[in-house]
């Protein structure tokens, strides 16, 4: 059994003060002062990895994490540190020949690689909005959609629909797509399709333009149509160019994590038609998430492979941080108390076994999982402070929404 000895409620009050543990993580371990932006990796002990190469990704998250922390607590300290993100990504990752933004730079933020993942810009475009929204800054805002027409000119499937994974510097085909060794290389994938959905939502949010709502709209029919599969309503993760599903396995953390974000963009949309559907398809993924990836400890697990035919316990911390959020909304949305204890028991193991109380920051892994040491890195290529920050933030924005909607029944 776990020890819930470290056990504190679900209080937004607790939830606000882990994300500014993580923030102040962030701003004390991962500012590189000598060769600047921030450092490509930090291990486990909180040492940076000086030579490491810088990603586009973890340059993003950044980015967002602190100018959505900036924008929510009103701090003059992480604007700061969302400011030196915003300028290393215009000075060093943007592409100043072929536009959009570098895959990778070296520790002294020369290109190592240019190719132009649509993931990556989708995160650009994200972030772009988090800091125009913080700071009001134009540049940021007009860059977000110089991205956005980049790829709508050159990421969109003209003949089957969606957008492709990947492409050369100068925007042409790659014969590599992949996002990375773990993936498959296929041109179209759930995680892709995910993140420029996000990316859109908050460029509609900021901006209520018309393209940018179509755009959304088409990324839903392209969920409903090709990615939530029925009637398993899990997600296909990867696809070929005709959409015909190429999955090894069914994501549990990507299933409830999507539910939340298409909860998210439908909201943004305000269209009552699309609101109605999504409610139904929303409840419904959350469901099969609880039903189908609890662990013996309230954990969600990994993933269930088709070739051995197994759930995989394993716990990673952005998994835990996105069911958080997940359960959370499928109970707003009148799920029922079911998801709230869900939701609950998740945040319990996350302060039991994802939480480094020694050197800060959140395992890769969970205690349970890694035997006595967590030797992946705390920040890095694919870890920032995007998941976990981001959880605490809109987990604390969602019970407060629900205790103000007590309140109000009862004033009744």
């Amino acid at each position: 059994m776990i020890e819930a000895a470290v056990y504190s409620k679900l209080d937004p009050r607790l939830l606000d003060r882990e994300c500014h543990k993580i923030a102040k993580w962030w701003s004390t371990h991962s500012v590189d002062h000598l060769h600047g932006g921030f450092f490509g990796e930090i291990d486990a002990k909180a040492n940076p990895v000086i030579a490491a190469n810088k990603g586009i990704v973890l340059n993003t998250r950044i980015l967002w994490f602190f100018s959505e922390a900036a924008y929510t607590y009103n701090s003059a300290e992480y604007t700061q540190i969302a400011k030196r993100a915003f300028d290393y990504l215009l000075t060093s990752f943007e592409d100043q020949q072929y536009g959009g933004v570098l895959w990778e730079l070296d520790y002294q933020g020369q290109c190592v690689s240019g190719k132009k993942q649509t993931y990556a810009q989708a995160f650009a475009i994200y972030a772009l909005c988090a800091y125009y929204r913080l700071s009001g800054d134009e540049t940021a805002i007009a860059k977000a959609f110089e991205y956005f027409d980049l790829l709508e000119l050159h990421a969109i499937d003209p003949q089957f629909g969606g957008y492709l994974e990947a492409f050369a510097q100068d925007w042409q085909p790659l014969d590599d797509m992949r996002l990375s060794d773990k993936d498959l290389n296929y041109p179209k994938s759930m995680n892709t399709h995910l993140h420029v959905i996000e990316a859109y939502t908050s460029l509609y949010h900021v901006s209520g333009k018309a393209q940018v709502g179509q755009a959304l709209s088409s990324l839903l029919g392209v969920f409903e149509q090709h990615i939530i599969l029925q009637p398993s309503m899990h997600l296909s993760l990867f696809q070929n160019i005709e959409w015909q599903d190429q999955s090894p396995a069914f994501s549990y953390g990507h299933d409830i994590e999507c539910s939340w974000l298409l909860w998210e963009a439908v909201e943004v949309l305000k269209q009552p038609a699309l609101t109605h559907k999504y409610k139904k398809i929303v409840l419904a993924m959350a469901e099969v998430c609880l039903n189908q990836a609890i662990g013996q400890h309230g954990q969600v697990c990994d993933q269930y492979t088709f070739v051995d035919q197994q759930t995989h316990p394993e716990s990673f911390w952005w998994v835990q941080a996105e069911a958080l959020v997940g359960f959370l909304q499928a109970y707003q949305l009148g799920g029922g108390e079911k998801f709230k204890l869900a939701a609950e028991k998740v945040w319990q193991f996350i302060q039991q076994q994802h939480i480094d109380r020694e050197y800060g920051e959140w395992f890769w892994l969970a205690l349970c999982d890694q035997g006595l040491v967590d030797d992946t890195y705390k920040a890095g290529f694919w870890k920032g402070p995007y998941h976990n920050g981001r959880a605490m933030m809109v987990a604390t924005r969602l019970l407060q929404q629900m205790e103000q909607e007590v309140e109000h029944e009862m004033a009744k």
